[in-house]
């Protein structure tokens, strides 16, 4: 086993991430031989690690013992570090998004072709336990078909970072959290998408959005509601889903929440009115205690491999991406339209 020897470009937030909470755990397949950081903050940080620090990009990509780089910089230099390093003969790893629209991404591509060099979209929320529990209950249907998906985060600290709040360098919620949500929801349900609504929220004065709330309706008759908020002081439940059996909920990535699951019609048991502030009703009361039965949530594991595992097999052994190009693709299209619908 030959290990792909990498280098982090950008040791900021996620590239510090990578090196400490990733790829450690592929130690065999994964191999870090330095970091460059435009910064000479970040580089003595590499330093003080006990890593390598490049004095530039160029000298990184001028090293014939790098394979691989990670580029975890700025959202408008991806396109033209990645193609840099395509061109230079390095596989590439990319954080999200990938670009700013899909022109730039297909220009990513095209290089890649040419040289036969990997390119590669790091989507790691795919591998959240939160997410694998709502991709079981879609697949395994323990309450049934899923028809309706609601899939939040919340938080109160408006937009994180500096260039994030800059239009220029792809700042705003939409391309920071809702390119992990969209992703999620898209990779979930296979289905073409039949229409998108979206709201855009700007109360923080931005020039980008500090949240929205979007409506995906698809074609198999699947409605998601996505949504991040940046000045939620109370928050709602990161997943709710309603299926034809039941309804499950997923309160925090703590993996708290509750499935409940229909055992009757509502023939056979029928619910008691209950009083409703000056009113009556039977249709909001609670079912009976016999009409339904509390599950536990369903398993959160991961059939397929870890992304640096993967990442490992596409480069030495040919293997398919677990983020597939064409889905990033599609995800990228999707953020293009609700963009358009902004304007």
């Amino acid at each position: 086993m030959t290990a792909v020897n990498f280098v982090i470009v950008g040791f900021g937030g996620m590239g510090s991430y990578h090196e400490k909470n990733l790829m450690p755990t592929e130690k065999e397949k994964i191999n870090l031989i330095g970091v460059y950081d435009i910064l000479e903050e970040r580089q003595e940080v590499a330093h003080e690690k006990g890593l390598f620090t490049y004095e530039s990009f160029e000298a990184v990509l001028a090293d014939e013992k790098v394979d691989a780089v990670l580029i975890a910089v700025p959202n408008d230099l991806h396109k033209s570090m990645s193609i840099a390093a395509l061109k230079a003969g390095k596989h590439v790893v990319c954080e999200k998004p990938a670009t700013l629209n899909t022109a730039e991404f297909d220009e990513i591509l095209a290089v890649a072709a040419d040289t036969g060099n990997r390119f590669m979209v790091h989507q790691n929320r795919r591998w959240d336990p939160d997410f694998l529990m709502v991709r079981n209950l879609y697949q395994n249907k323990p309450i049934g078909s899923v028809f309706q998906i609601e899939s939040r985060v919340n938080g109160a600290n408006g937009i994180p970072g500096d260039w994030r709040h800059l239009k220029k360098h792809g700042g705003g919620m939409l391309l920071d959290w809702g390119i992990h949500l969209l992703d999620q929801i898209l990779w979930l349900v296979d289905s073409p998408i039949k229409d998108v609504k979206v709201d855009f929220s700007y109360i923080l004065g931005d020039e980008v959005d500090d949240g929205f709330t979007s409506f995906i309706t698809f074609e198999n008759g699947v409605k998601a509601l996505v949504e991040v908020g940046t000045t939620n002081y109370v928050k709602l439940p990161r997943w709710y889903v309603k299926a034809t059996e039941g309804t499950a909920r997923i309160d925090d990535w703590d993996l708290s929440g509750e499935m409940v699951r229909a055992v009757q019609t509502a023939n056979e048991s029928m619910p008691q009115p209950i009083q409703a502030g000056v009113g009556l009703t039977k249709t909001m009361a609670p079912p009976s205690e016999d009409a339904t039965e509390e599950l536990a949530l369903p398993e959160a594991t991961a059939e397929y491999d870890t992304f640096y595992s993967n990442v490992y097999h596409v480069i030495r052994d040919g293997a398919q991406p677990i983020v597939k190009n064409t889905e990033v693709r599609n995800v990228l299209l999707l953020i293009e339209q609700m963009f358009e619908e902004d304007k």
